[in-house]
């Protein structure tokens, strides 16, 4: 959870004791996540898409994800949410993938704004800490597919049971007051756009 390309296969290499050189690993992957994505309709949690079609039409949404950059776009054509984000930043993009906060700074930089001004939500732990190493408020939604790690709610700002509260909780948080427009920087851990 949370490794870049590079170190999912890896950890795959090693794992399984496969003999192919790293690079054809994660092509394999990709290519075969990509066509799944092609063929079927996108795996969301209940409720993301329309919570990120509504804070995208006023809010700048920035996606910050650990998936390969390939997948992320076929996440995003696949849940039509393509248009939803103003900017997208890859783990494989950056040095260290999550927990380290690389991947949401260079979210909040291709956005424009503060990371003091961003709000992450994520489902993973390691997600949670990227997004508190950041300097970012974070809310944790979990995921009912992929039960989060303990110390996941308790290390997030603010928890929300369901994504189709999001909407709503950052409507109120602004209310309560900060320097400047929130942005949000979302992700999932390994899905992309199902954060």
């Amino acid at each position: 959870m949370g490794q870049n390309s590079p170190g999912w296969a890896r950890t795959m290499h090693d794992r399984l004791g496969l003999d192919e050189p790293l690079d054809d690993i994660e092509a394999e992957v990709v290519d075969a996540m990509v066509a799944r994505l092609d063929a079927e309709p996108a795996p969301t949690i209940p409720g993301a898409p329309e919570a990120v079609r509504r804070l995208g039409a006023t809010y700048p949404l920035g996606l910050a994800s650990s998936a390969h950059p390939t997948v992320i776009a076929a996440a995003l054509r696949a849940a039509r949410l393509a248009d939803s984000f103003r900017a997208i930043a890859a783990s494989d993009e950056v040095p260290h993938g999550k927990p380290s906060p690389d991947v949401f700074l260079l979210a909040a930089d291709r956005l424009g704004v503060a990371p003091r001004a961003c709000l992450v939500v994520e489902d993973s732990l390691n997600g949670v800490l990227a997004g508190r190493a950041a300097g970012m408020l974070v809310v944790h939604v979990p995921n009912p597919a992929v039960p989060p790690a303990p110390g996941t709610a308790e290390a997030a700002d603010v928890v929300l049971s369901s994504i189709a509260g999001l909407p709503a909780a950052v409507e109120a948080l602004e209310a309560l007051g900060g320097d400047g427009t929130p942005a949000a920087a979302s992700a999932g851990s390994g899905g992309g756009a199902s954060g």
